[in-house]
């Protein structure tokens, strides 16, 4: 009998089409003259199309599966008082590894000095986009939904998720009454997790194409002014993501996060191309469930609060960018004004959307509260959709290991299957 071919695991290919979609992008960048095939037909074409169709597929799994998968969650759990303690705990884990992000990014930057001995004179600016700080009140008043229909057509995840909560509280509080109820919830959210598994099977593909697309349009020496900012802003994430998270688990769980981090790369590679955490959120609970044993009644709650306010690789790219800003202008900034950069980057992150490039749009709430140009982030712009990527991959990973701490709390971990081989899992 002849063997069977082993199937190549979707990991495997989602990690091919990155690299094959990198050397895509880099040689017709170089390589192929710009002209009608190129411009038109590839890049703005077949690359634009497929790439952010694929967005738009996974986006539109999110609000209907993370709204099923929390009424049914909160169903499950039925106990007020326990979904009380995992909510306290997500936010204030949340809370606290942002500002360490932020602490994190500011030291690098003073390490790495990215602003001393650039020529602004000779850097091309681009027009940038300004966001109005909302108060403390309105953040709050602002996660109850007016209209749950709206803030479920408008994926105001916050407001989907109170709703959400509600509703799976009161089903359980009802029992037999509202079995009816309870029963399409729990076979809608197999509809959706069986239609995400389907369209995760074209992953791939649109990988591919968003990555080429980007590294088509980016060349070496747009980067090259801003080499430094650029390092500082890889390093800091890179000590968040590696460092930072994997002591908080390995200190909080015992788990080995070196397992942790073998089996979500899947997960931080998707992320790193489509530059979009709310596109992750069904991928991420997939994973966490079925690879490393974390219950759907944590990650359904946790992982989509994580994507709407916890922005730890924004809150890192906007204290790099400060220490830039103040170093490239001569504004010297004192320690209360880094404290303020902390508070305002954090409080910032809150309610921030995960969609690709925001971060740039509230830096400029955190450079107006210490008196920095904003003229200074469109120096930034040509080349953040590169560090935009990376920082989502962080952002994911922070909801991740959150989520895995919290259930590991919580006794909703199934350890065998977090220590199983990933070989046997795929």
């Amino acid at each position: 009998m002849k063997e069977k071919k082993k199937k190549i695991s979707l990991t495997t290919q989602i990690f091919a089409a990155l690299i094959l979609g990198c050397l895509c992008g880099v040689l017709m960048h170089y390589v192929v003259p710009s002209g009608y095939v190129k411009d038109t037909v590839f890049v703005n074409g077949i690359f634009y199309v497929v790439g952010n169709g694929f967005i738009r597929l996974m986006k539109m799994l999110v609000v209907p599966l993370v709204f099923c998968s929390l009424v049914c969650g909160s169903m499950a759990m039925g106990d007020t008082k326990s979904l009380g303690k995992i909510g306290v705990k997500a936010l204030l884990f949340y809370l606290v590894t942002t500002a360490l992000a932020i602490s994190v990014a500011l030291a690098v930057g003073h390490l790495i000095n990215p602003g001393i001995g650039l020529d602004i004179s000779g850097m091309e600016a681009v027009e940038t986009s300004t966001a109005e700080a909302v108060s403390t009140a309105d953040t709050i008043l602002n996660i109850i939904p007016e209209n749950p229909i709206a803030a479920l057509a408008n994926g105001e995840m916050l407001q989907v998720i109170v709703f959400a909560l509600f509703v799976g509280i009161l089903i359980a509080k009802l029992g037999e009454r509202v079995d009816t109820v309870a029963n399409f919830f729990s076979q809608f959210n197999d509809v959706m997790m069986e239609m995400t598994s389907t369209v995760m099977l074209a992953a791939p593909i649109g990988v591919f194409c968003l990555i080429a697309k980007t590294f088509s349009g980016i060349g070496f020496s747009a980067f090259l002014p801003l080499a430094k900012y650029m390092i500082g802003v890889l390093l800091a994430l890179a000590i968040q993501c590696f460092g930072v998270y994997q002591i908080l688990m390995k200190v909080l769980t015992g788990l080995n996060p070196v397992k942790f981090l073998k089996k979500f790369a899947p997960v931080m590679s998707f992320a790193f191309s489509t530059a979009t955490s709310n596109a992750t959120i069904p991928l991420s609970i997939e994973t966490l469930d079925e690879k490393l044993g974390v219950s759907r009644k944590v990650s359904s709650f946790t992982i989509p609060l994580g994507a709407t306010i916890n922005m730890d690789g924004t809150a890192i790219m906007q204290g790099v960018a400060v220490v830039f800003a103040a170093q490239a202008y001569g504004i010297v900034l004192k320690p209360a004004d880094y404290a303020t950069v902390i508070l305002t980057a954090t409080l910032a992150s809150v309610g921030t959307a995960g969609v690709p490039s925001v971060g740039l749009v509230t830096l400029s709430m955190v450079f107006a509260s210490v008196g920095l140009p904003v003229e200074a982030i469109g120096l930034i712009m040509g080349i953040d959709r590169i560090l935009d990527m990376s920082r989502t991959a962080v952002n994911i990973t922070g909801d991740a290991v959150c989520t895995t701490i919290i259930a590991h709390q919580n006794k909703l971990l199934d350890r065998d299957i977090f220590n199983a081989d990933l070989k046997k899992q795929k």
